[in-house]
């Protein structure tokens, strides 16, 4: 057994420490402190499982190097209470201690008036203390009445320990600390000076996507460096120790969609620099309904892997890597014969643009691309779309298959800088892909693009929301060979 670990009562389920780290908004430095103290824990020699709330594929890269293990992204809104629970329950069974990373400010989310789709949800649903990270530059008492909020606006969430960012003297960190504890309210278990985080680069709403280039190894230490000087990180993990057993959580029955069939469904995905915005469950989940995932790089390889019954494109950059893309011509034909022939294609968002006849970027350069789908994208410099997505799968569709098969619904995220345009002479005998509903209910137009067994949309699903989707959508794939 862990150092850290135990088990709950004779129960064979395993306990992990775990840790929440919040912030009082976007841009505090969660971020930084989240991946500083992930590898400053795994420098004491602990397996630590790391974890980012809310639709992010950004965030997740950077704690997985910082870890050296997957990260698995936990919301709330998408996949609900008990996916959240068994996921992570499944994910830590041989970590020593669990960082999950917060979205926005603690109590942010889908809705204004309760935490749906927040970071203070996941907390509760993980029985997980919380550490709130708070800039405070310019602050001095007035961290109290901020923390007093954040401490009482929710009575069943634990707030258990103060990050200060931003902080100034040691006087100043000294003032911080009475002022907690003057107001009977949770410790200061850190103060970290200006300018002792190295800064981490950024692209659109995020950070850009994590390698070795972007995050060197020099940067990881320099963060774990200055959590190891300005936290107290004996106090961090006796709080991530104080959490107890997750109530009601139990590993589900295996049913007979999640065993793998003898012969498994060879779906190709595309993942390089220009296509890598998956969730790892989702990916998983494919594989429990069938799927062989055999990955493959649009940018590198010239030629489609062999036996393949269906491509999955993500989304990522394939705005940042067009030319190269475009250029790829014996790839471009590939994909162009496979759709031709019959075969399967998923895509999302950045998928999607590659499907597309042409991409035109922010320098009004017009790039050929696959052309299996009738339209052209054009890269903007504002935001397009942003936010949760419910949607429901049109009739006829590959996610509809099945005689007498009910209706799905499934849920997801949009996010996209890009606008497309449908040519309508070439869009005929396509249809919609789905039909969708955002925060407000309000039933909107079709969205994406459907024709016998092609989906592409700029929706990121989360098969979460729906395996029985997965399902469905797996077995069409084998039906294709």
């Amino acid at each position: 057994m862990s150092r850290l670990s135990r088990s709950v009562h004779g129960s064979a389920k395993r306990f992990c420490p775990r840790v929440v780290m919040a912030g009082t908004g976007s841009g505090v430095g969660k971020t930084s402190l989240s991946l500083g103290l992930t590898r400053v824990l795994v420098r004491r020699g602990l397996r630590v499982q790391t974890f980012k709330v809310g639709p992010d594929f950004l965030d997740p890269t950077y704690l997985a190097i910082a870890s050296g293990r997957t990260c698995y992204n936990l919301d709330g809104w998408m996949t609900g209470r008990p996916y959240v629970q068994q996921l992570f329950a499944r994910t830590t069974a041989d970590a020593d201690i669990a960082v999950i990373e917060g979205v926005m400010g603690l109590f942010d989310g889908e809705s204004p008036s309760s935490l749906e789709g927040s970071t203070a949800e996941i907390a509760l649903w993980l029985g997980a203390p919380v550490l709130l990270v708070a800039g405070v530059h310019g602050v001095a008492r007035s961290l109290a009445a901020m923390v007093k909020g954040y401490a009482t606006l929710e009575p069943s969430l634990r707030l258990a320990g103060v990050i200060a960012n931003q902080a100034g003297s040691e006087k100043h960190r000294i003032g911080l600390g009475e002022s907690l504890r003057s107001a009977g309210l949770p410790p200061l278990v850190g103060a970290v000076p200006r300018g002792a985080l190295p800064m981490l680069q950024s692209r659109h709403l995020g950070l850009l996507t994590a390698d070795r280039q972007v995050l060197p190894q020099g940067t990881i230490e320099a963060l774990a460096d200055a959590c190891e000087k300005h936290l107290d990180i004996e106090s961090v993990i006796r709080l991530a120790r104080s959490a107890g057993e997750i109530e009601g959580v139990h590993e589900p029955p295996r049913a007979a969609s999640q065993e793998t069939p003898r012969s498994a469904v060879r779906i190709g995905v595309a993942r390089d620099e220009a296509f890598h915005f998956y969730y790892p469950d989702n990916l998983e989940i494919l594989c429990r309904c069938g799927a062989e995932v055999v990955e493959f790089s649009p940018l590198r390889d010239t030629r489609l892997p062999t036996g393949l019954q269906s491509l999955y494109l993500g989304g990522g950059y394939p705005e940042a890597h067009a030319e190269a893309l475009s250029a790829n011509g014996g790839m471009l034909d590939d994909i162009r014969q496979f759709a031709a022939a019959g075969g399967c294609l998923y895509a999302e968002c950045g998928g999607l643009m590659y499907l597309g006849r042409a991409l035109t970027d922010l320098e009004g350069r017009r790039m050929p691309m696959a052309g299996v789908l009738p339209v052209e994208t054009v890269m903007l410099d504002k935001l397009q779309s942003l936010g949760y997505v419910e949607v429901t799968p049109v009739s006829g569709s590959p996610w509809q298959s099945g005689d007498g098969a009910e209706p799905l619904r499934l849920r997801g995220h949009e996010f996209h800088y890009s606008r497309i345009g449908a040519d309508e002479a070439a869009a005929s005998g396509w249809g919609h892909a789905y039909r969708t509903r955002r925060r407000g209910g309000a039933e909107e137009a079709g969205e994406g693009f459907c024709k016998g067994s092609i989906i592409a949309s700029y929706v990121h699903l989360h098969f979460g929301s729906c395996p029985e989707a997965a399902r469905r959508l797996v077995a069409h794939w084998g039906q294709s060979r």
